[in-house]
């Protein structure tokens, strides 16, 4: 019961993840973070189970950084999305497949941002808006909608808010609150300052 979400605009990528943390039917928590940052402007998502999600993450995390060492130089965001996405295919042929979907989203100084969508299977796609778990199904519709290309940050926030809104509305679980990123060349951001709006009964 977990939702994931990125909007790429201008010059950055926007992403977004509930902050549910259970088992089951049951949530345990409502702080979790599903962000995990593999570089200075590289920032990956996860959904899946709970113990799959950490382990593949951190196992990312730990190689993209041995890159860095090793050469000397930090991996693109596309190499990244490249890398884990091999990672996951070997797995999903082994006899420890992870049941991992996960948003890839980074900026890079030649080629800007850029927004990875991938599932448990390894089918990677590059995307302008992406969404996993139970949420892009009232997601993507509504950022098909709205979405254009070279949002500015207001009108992707603004963007952002449609969407949370309409999971708050039409989905029976309740999310109530998420925790925000935005990527751009300056690095990784965290906007505190966005509190989904409750939904009036």
């Amino acid at each position: 019961m977990e939702f994931l979400v990125g909007i790429q605009g201008d010059g950055f990528v926007l992403v977004a993840a509930d902050k549910n943390g259970g088992r089951g039917i049951v949530r345990m928590k409502d702080d979790e973070d599903k962000m995990f940052k593999l570089n200075s402007k590289t920032l990956m998502l996860v959904s899946g189970q709970s113990g799959d999600t950490t382990y593949f993450a951190e196992y990312i995390e730990k190689n993209v950084s041995l890159y860095k060492v090793v050469n000397g130089y930090e991996l693109t965001t596309h190499a990244t999305a490249n890398f884990t996405r091999k990672m996951m295919a070997d797995y999903l042929r082994s006899y420890t497949p992870y049941t991992v979907n996960l948003l890839l989203a980074g900026y890079d100084d030649q080629d800007g941002p850029s927004l990875y969508h991938m599932d448990y299977l390894g089918a990677l796609a590059k995307a302008p808006f992406a969404a996993h778990g139970y949420g892009s199904f009232f997601s993507m519709s509504t950022m098909d909608r709205y979405y254009k290309t070279g949002l500015n940050k207001d009108e992707a926030l603004v963007l952002l808010q449609k969407v949370v809104d309409e999971v708050q509305k039409r989905f029976m679980i309740s999310m109530p609150s998420f925790m925000v990123r935005c990527i751009d060349k300056d690095g990784i951001h965290r906007l505190d300052d966005f509190v989904a709006r409750p939904i009036p009964t």
